[in-house]
């Protein structure tokens, strides 16, 4: 591929850039850290019943284990707030 000087010191600024970007994301942390064993059986569940079957499966067990607790006191965005105010510490 052919480029000018200019077209391939314009290429290499957006791969700099690009770099930068990716470098520099955040982790993306799973909500629940499953052990292996379950994660195993999730993986066999799915291949035998089927991705959405599994899902609203487990998502009608965790809904329902959720409504034993008393979680109406939580506030989310309050705890967000106070992760980035430690963040900036």
């Amino acid at each position: 591929m052919k480029a000018t000087e200019l077209e391939t010191k314009k290429f290499d600024k957006a791969l700099d850039e690009i770099l930068d970007l990716f470098n520099n994301l955040e982790n993306d942390d799973p909500i629940i850290h499953f052990g292996d064993d379950v994660i195993e059986n999730i993986e066999r569940a799915k291949k035998k019943y089927g991705d959405e079957t599994v899902d609203e499966r487990i998502n009608t067990v965790v809904r329902e284990m959720l409504s034993w607790l008393d979680l109406e006191s939580v506030d989310l965005e309050e705890d967000e707030q106070k992760g980035e105010e430690e963040d900036e510490t």
